[in-house]
């Protein structure tokens, strides 16, 4: 299971294997989606006031309001690169 803190701006993070989407709000399924989570408290907005930029949907039904563009932040779950390989993979 992958504990991975992935940031979604403003110094907050997410569990990475909590994270099931990373979408576009500017759709109409997807503000129907935001509208509903936010009647039944399910709504976290860390945009601090900013425009929506991307809706995070997780496992726990909870939405994820931020103000990072999705590419971004689906970056971020990628590993880092450029980083010096284990002993053990090089084959030394």
């Amino acid at each position: 299971m992958d504990q991975r803190m992935i940031n979604i701006g403003f110094g907050n993070s997410v569990v990475a294997s909590r994270v099931l989407a990373v979408v576009n709000p500017k759709s109409s399924p997807m503000k129907k989606l935001k509208d509903e989570a936010r009647g039944q408290k399910r709504l976290i907005d860390v945009t601090e006031g900013r425009r929506t930029r991307s809706i995070i949907i997780l496992d726990s039904n909870h939405i994820i309001l931020s103000s990072v563009q999705p590419e971004t932040i689906t970056l971020r779950f990628s590993p880092p690169t450029g980083l010096p390989r284990d002993e053990d993979e090089q084959g030394e």
